[in-house]
């Protein structure tokens, strides 16, 4: 397997909507340091910032890992919390099983997993209840239009 390039690792905090958005942030910081593409930049982003709130709303912690290949960029979100009984329905645009509580903060609108497969070129997701969720995305550096 070919090592990345570059490695960072994130922690996030489940139901701490205050700090939610901080690693999406930090991630889109590093990103533009590196002098990646803007339309990379601006897919990734997208991918990181709702992979960061479905965590943020629907687990007890989670981790980013944001790693850099000469050809793509990788991000894998693995998180500890209730997991997706239905992955398939989830990924249709507009079902949610946010809390009201969710809904009136203006998150579960169901478009946070369609639009991090839009925005990704390979996409993988898979759940077990219960125990939590992991999704990987990559997008490729070449920036080809999506």
């Amino acid at each position: 397997m070919v090592e990345p390039i570059f490695e960072q690792e994130f922690y996030i905090e489940g139901r701490n909507f205050a700090r939610a958005g901080s690693v999406s942030s930090a991630v889109k910081r590093l990103m533009k340091e590196m002098g990646l593409a803007p339309g990379v930049v601006r897919r990734l982003a997208i991918c990181v910032y709702e992979a960061e709130m479905n965590v943020v709303a629907y687990a007890e912690e989670g981790w980013l890992k944001f790693l850099v290949f000469l050809d793509r960029v990788r991000v894998e979100v693995k998180d500890r919390g209730q997991g997706i009984e239905d992955i398939e329905l989830a990924m249709q645009p507009g079902y949610s099983t946010a809390s009201d509580e969710l809904r009136e903060m203006g998150f579960g609108a169901g478009m946070g997993l369609p639009n991090i497969k839009r925005n990704a070129d390979n996409f993988h997701i898979e759940s077990e209840v219960g125990k939590g969720t992991t999704v990987v995305v990559e997008v490729f550096l070449n920036d080809r239009p999506h």
